[in-house]
Protein backbone atom coordinates (compact mmCIF):
# COMPACT_ATOMS: atom_id res chain seq x y z
CA UNK A 1 0.00 0.00 0.00
CA UNK A 2 2.79 2.41 0.65
CA UNK A 3 4.19 2.03 -2.83
CA UNK A 4 -0.07 2.75 -4.01
CA UNK A 5 0.34 6.23 -1.76
CA UNK A 6 3.49 7.29 -3.07
CA UNK A 7 3.44 6.53 -6.93
CA UNK A 8 -0.40 6.11 -7.41
CA UNK A 9 -1.06 10.01 -7.04
CA UNK A 10 0.74 10.95 -9.71
CA UNK A 11 -0.26 8.30 -12.40
CA UNK A 12 -3.61 9.41 -11.05
CA UNK A 13 -3.26 12.98 -12.04
CA UNK A 14 -1.33 11.77 -15.64
CA UNK A 15 -4.86 9.27 -16.37
CA UNK A 16 -7.65 11.29 -14.76
CA UNK A 17 -9.48 9.91 -12.21
CA UNK A 18 -12.13 7.99 -13.82
CA UNK A 19 -9.47 6.48 -16.26
CA UNK A 20 -6.85 5.58 -13.44
CA UNK A 21 -9.75 3.59 -11.64
CA UNK A 22 -10.64 1.25 -14.87
CA UNK A 23 -6.55 0.97 -15.48
CA UNK A 24 -6.51 0.24 -12.06
CA UNK A 25 -9.10 -2.79 -11.85
CA UNK A 26 -7.87 -4.11 -15.40
CA UNK A 27 -4.53 -4.45 -14.18
CA UNK A 28 -5.64 -6.01 -11.49
CA UNK A 29 -7.51 -8.37 -13.41
CA UNK A 30 -4.43 -9.46 -15.81
CA UNK A 31 -2.47 -9.82 -12.96
CA UNK A 32 -4.17 -12.10 -11.49
CA UNK A 33 -5.02 -13.65 -15.47
CA UNK A 34 -1.24 -14.13 -15.39
CA UNK A 35 -0.52 -15.54 -12.13
CA UNK A 36 -3.68 -18.26 -12.61
CA UNK A 37 -2.51 -19.50 -15.96
CA UNK A 38 0.80 -19.97 -15.06
CA UNK A 39 -0.49 -22.28 -11.48
CA UNK A 40 -2.33 -24.25 -14.36
CA UNK A 41 0.36 -24.22 -16.64
CA UNK A 42 3.25 -25.06 -14.70
CA UNK A 43 1.61 -26.10 -10.61
CA UNK A 44 0.62 -28.79 -9.44
CA UNK A 45 -3.23 -29.39 -8.80
CA UNK A 46 -2.65 -29.06 -4.77
CA UNK A 47 -0.97 -25.53 -6.04
CA UNK A 48 -3.92 -24.18 -8.37
CA UNK A 49 -6.24 -24.89 -5.52
CA UNK A 50 -4.73 -22.00 -3.01
CA UNK A 51 -7.42 -18.70 -3.52
CA UNK A 52 -5.19 -16.01 -5.69
CA UNK A 53 -6.86 -12.32 -3.96
CA UNK A 54 -5.07 -8.91 -3.54
CA UNK A 55 -4.55 -5.83 -4.68
CA UNK A 56 -0.66 -6.42 -5.53
CA UNK A 57 -0.84 -6.82 -9.20
CA UNK A 58 -3.12 -3.91 -9.29
CA UNK A 59 -0.70 -1.90 -7.53
CA UNK A 60 2.13 -3.51 -10.11
CA UNK A 61 0.28 -2.06 -12.70
CA UNK A 62 0.32 1.57 -11.39
CA UNK A 63 4.43 1.02 -10.96
CA UNK A 64 4.43 0.32 -14.58
CA UNK A 65 2.37 3.29 -15.72
CA UNK A 66 4.98 5.06 -13.85
CA UNK A 67 8.07 3.43 -15.30
CA UNK A 68 7.02 4.99 -18.38
CA UNK A 69 5.54 8.24 -17.27
CA UNK A 70 7.70 9.32 -14.58
CA UNK A 71 11.28 7.44 -15.14
CA UNK A 72 13.34 10.81 -14.18
CA UNK A 73 11.87 11.25 -11.13
CA UNK A 74 13.63 10.48 -8.10
CA UNK A 75 12.55 7.96 -5.45
CA UNK A 76 14.19 9.33 -1.64
CA UNK A 77 13.75 6.80 1.20
CA UNK A 78 16.06 5.06 3.81
CA UNK A 79 17.88 1.61 3.44
CA UNK A 80 18.10 -0.09 6.96
CA UNK A 81 19.00 3.54 8.76
CA UNK A 82 20.74 5.17 5.28
CA UNK A 83 19.03 7.86 3.84
CA UNK A 84 19.04 6.86 -0.41
CA UNK A 85 18.10 8.69 -3.53
CA UNK A 86 17.66 6.82 -6.71
CA UNK A 87 15.91 7.61 -10.30
CA UNK A 88 12.76 5.99 -10.51
CA UNK A 89 13.67 4.31 -13.66
CA UNK A 90 16.53 2.74 -11.64
CA UNK A 91 14.34 2.04 -8.35
CA UNK A 92 11.09 0.43 -10.21
CA UNK A 93 13.89 -1.74 -12.86
CA UNK A 94 15.47 -3.48 -10.25
CA UNK A 95 12.23 -3.84 -8.03
CA UNK A 96 10.80 -5.26 -11.37
CA UNK A 97 13.33 -7.55 -12.26
CA UNK A 98 13.46 -8.90 -8.63
CA UNK A 99 9.80 -10.22 -9.15
CA UNK A 100 10.71 -11.43 -12.04
CA UNK A 101 13.36 -13.64 -10.74
CA UNK A 102 11.56 -14.52 -7.65
CA UNK A 103 9.06 -15.95 -10.13
CA UNK A 104 11.11 -17.98 -12.02
CA UNK A 105 12.91 -19.49 -8.29
CA UNK A 106 8.97 -20.18 -7.01
CA UNK A 107 8.68 -21.78 -10.57
CA UNK A 108 11.84 -23.82 -11.28
CA UNK A 109 12.78 -24.12 -7.80
CA UNK A 110 12.63 -26.85 -5.23
CA UNK A 111 10.41 -24.99 -3.36
CA UNK A 112 8.75 -21.36 -3.84
CA UNK A 113 10.75 -18.84 -2.22
CA UNK A 114 8.32 -16.28 -1.72
CA UNK A 115 5.98 -17.90 1.03
CA UNK A 116 3.05 -17.71 -1.09
CA UNK A 117 3.26 -14.68 -2.97
CA UNK A 118 2.26 -14.53 -6.48
CA UNK A 119 4.85 -12.90 -7.97
CA UNK A 120 3.52 -13.50 -11.38
CA UNK A 121 0.70 -11.30 -10.41
CA UNK A 122 3.25 -8.47 -9.75
CA UNK A 123 5.30 -9.07 -13.58
CA UNK A 124 1.61 -9.31 -15.38
CA UNK A 125 0.46 -6.22 -13.53
CA UNK A 126 3.71 -4.10 -14.51
CA UNK A 127 4.18 -5.52 -17.84
CA UNK A 128 0.33 -4.48 -18.37
CA UNK A 129 1.14 -1.19 -16.99
CA UNK A 130 3.75 -0.55 -19.09
CA UNK A 131 2.23 -1.57 -22.45
CA UNK A 132 -1.24 0.06 -21.50
CA UNK A 133 1.27 3.54 -20.84
CA UNK A 134 3.11 3.18 -23.79
CA UNK A 135 0.06 2.76 -26.44
CA UNK A 136 -1.91 6.00 -24.18
CA UNK A 137 1.33 8.27 -24.86
CA UNK A 138 1.67 7.08 -28.36
CA UNK A 139 -2.07 7.86 -29.05
CA UNK A 140 -1.42 11.29 -27.19
CA UNK A 141 -4.23 10.39 -24.12
CA UNK A 142 -1.54 11.02 -21.67
CA UNK A 143 1.48 12.87 -21.93
CA UNK A 144 4.56 11.96 -19.89
CA UNK A 145 4.40 14.43 -16.67
CA UNK A 146 7.94 14.17 -15.38
CA UNK A 147 9.43 17.06 -13.28
CA UNK A 148 12.61 15.42 -12.13
CA UNK A 149 11.07 16.20 -8.69
CA UNK A 150 11.52 14.10 -5.25
CA UNK A 151 8.55 11.73 -3.98
CA UNK A 152 8.24 11.19 -0.22
CA UNK A 153 5.52 9.19 1.23
CA UNK A 154 2.46 11.70 2.37
CA UNK A 155 2.75 12.32 5.80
Amino acid sequence: MLFLAVFGKNVEDAFGSIRYLVFYFAGGLVATTTQTAMTLIFGTAAEAQVPNLGASGAIAAVLGAYFVLYPDSTVRGLVVVFPVQLSAWFFLGAWFLYQLIEANFGLFGAAANGGGVAFFAHVGGFVFGVIITLVLKGAGSIASQDRGQPLRAPA
